[in-house]
Parts: C-alpha cells; structure tokens; sequence
C-alpha cells in the first residue's frame, strides 16, 4: 500500500509538471493493464510451441502496467522500457533493484532513457505495449510514433495501446478550432492504422476514466 501511495504521488508531481507527456492524474488501473498485457503471457495451451518474445514498453512511467508485465513475461523473453522522464526512469531503475518481482527479469530488462522515435535497433520487437498519451500530441509527433511502430514491430507482431473514451470528442466540445483540427487529425492518423490492423478492441470500464484497449497486429 505504501508502495503504491508513492507511485501515485510521484505520478501526481510529475503530471503537474508535464502534463503534454504524462497525459493522466492516476497511473493505469488493474484493469487496464492486465487488457494491454493479455498478448504478451505465453499460450499456455501450447507451452512447447513458444519462442523466446522482445517485448516493449513505452511510456511505463511509475511502472503500474510493467507490473503486470514482469509477471507475465516467459522465461527467456526480453524487456525493454523506453521513458522520457527522468523521475520515472529513476524510480524504475529502483524497482527493478529493490522489489522481488522485478529483480526476478532485471538481467532481461533495459531502460531506455529518451523518446520511443529515438529507438535504433536492428532486432524488432514481438509486441509492444504502449501508455503514451497520444491525444496530448501533435498530429505530426503522432504520426511519427505509428511510423516508429511499424518500423520496430516484426511481421505479425502485435501493438497493445489505450485512449480514454471518446476523450477527443469530450475535448473538442470544450476546445477553439486549432485544437479541434488538431484533435481530428490525430483520429485520422489512429484509423487509418486501426481500420487495416485491429485485431481486438476491449472496453475498460473500471478505469478512471474509462479506456479503449486497442490491439493491432501488423
């Protein structure tokens, strides 16, 4: 309980800093992080099919969602955490020393400290689960971080993201016409993927506030 009282001040401070990058006032809910991780635990309906898996995480923040995630990874795969803020890559890097179930995949788990678009890498990943909130971006920075999927995903690899529920449209009630347009072009750019790749959209509904999980295999 401690633990988890600090995560929610440190995401808190960190929300009030950064609003543009963090995106909510609470970390992710159970609920919603075990729906963005439900592609990642091996099939344990044919555990001698299963090939070691890379796996990403991008925006992790406190580590609410790689809580889930450290659980539910197979023996041999692989973790890789890709956070822009400074505060939560120390407060990870803490966790994967001090806490049980992150030292258990800390010899399989790397930090990366910058922005998801800045990730060079010449082995792709098998799934990606991704907390960042791109309702808060520009339609270009959107854009380019569904190009950097694309680009770091393998052939039939799978994407797990959220949004909260009609959160562009409650938004775009409130918001002039540069943030509208902003807004629809941000929808645009989301359909244009989801309409060709999503395999399975969950609605979350305890969640503060509500979200869509959306799966896309590419």
């Amino acid at each position: 309980m401690q633990r988890a009282l600090a995560d929610y001040r440190l995401f808190l401070r960190q929300f009030r800093r950064d609003y543009h990058t963090t995106g909510a006032i609470l970390p992710s809910g159970r609920a919603l992080s075990r729906a963005l991780v439900r592609y990642v635990a091996p099939n344990t309906q044919q555990p001698g099919t299963q090939q070691p898996k890379r796996i990403l995480e991008v925006g992790p923040g406190t580590g609410t969602v790689t809580s889930h995630l450290v659980r539910a990874l197979g023996p041999q795969d692989r973790l890789d955490l890709v956070e822009v803020n400074d505060e939560f890559v120390a407060h990870l890097r803490r966790r994967l020393d001090r806490e049980a179930s992150f030292r258990a995949v800390a010899e399989r788990t790397q930090i990366l400290h910058g922005r998801v678009e800045q990730v060079t890498t010449e082995e792709t990943y098998d799934r990606i689960v991704s907390g960042l909130p791109l309702n808060n971006f520009s339609v270009a920075e959107v854009e380019q971080i569904l190009d950097t999927f694309t680009r770091i995903l393998r052939p039939g690899g799978i994407l797990s993201f959220f949004e909260y529920i009609w959160i562009r449209r409650l938004r775009g009630l409130c918001s002039g016409a540069k943030q509208r347009a902003r807004l629809r072009g941000i929808g645009h750019a989301l359909d244009r993927l989801l309409s060709q790749h999503e395999i399975r959209r969950e609605s979350v509904w305890l969640n503060v506030p509500p979200a869509w999980v959306h799966h896309v295999k590419l």
